[in-house]
């Protein structure tokens, strides 16, 4: 009995650490995301850290990726660039990669 209790245990607190990584890579791949979109809507310094906790902020609206694309999309064609929803989905790839980069250390 012991040792099917410790076995949960173990299950349980491997899945809390699986999602607070998947939280920590969606953050920090939220904030390279903002910085991305602030640089081609040339914000300054100022803005574009405020712009990144927005984009952070986004994400909390609904569970998924959609918030986040349909906040950039928004901005990026309030701001008259040619950045459409597929160059955002890919860059959403490419900074996922980055995100897990920064936070493991991969190379």
């Amino acid at each position: 009995m012991t040792d099917f209790k410790d076995r949960e245990r173990a299950e349980e607190a491997h899945f809390a650490l699986e999602g607070e990584t998947a939280f920590r890579i969606a953050a920090r791949r939220n904030k390279l995301l903002g910085e991305w979109a602030a640089g081609l809507m040339n914000l300054t310094p100022e803005e574009t850290d405020a712009y990144r906790k927005a984009v952070v902020q986004a994400d909390f609206e609904e569970s998924g990726d959609e918030d986040v694309v349909r906040k950039l999309l928004g901005d990026l064609t309030a701001a008259q660039t040619d950045i459409t929803e597929a160059d955002i989905r890919a860059k959403l790839e490419d900074m996922t990669v980055e995100a897990r980069r920064q936070l493991f250390g991969e190379v």
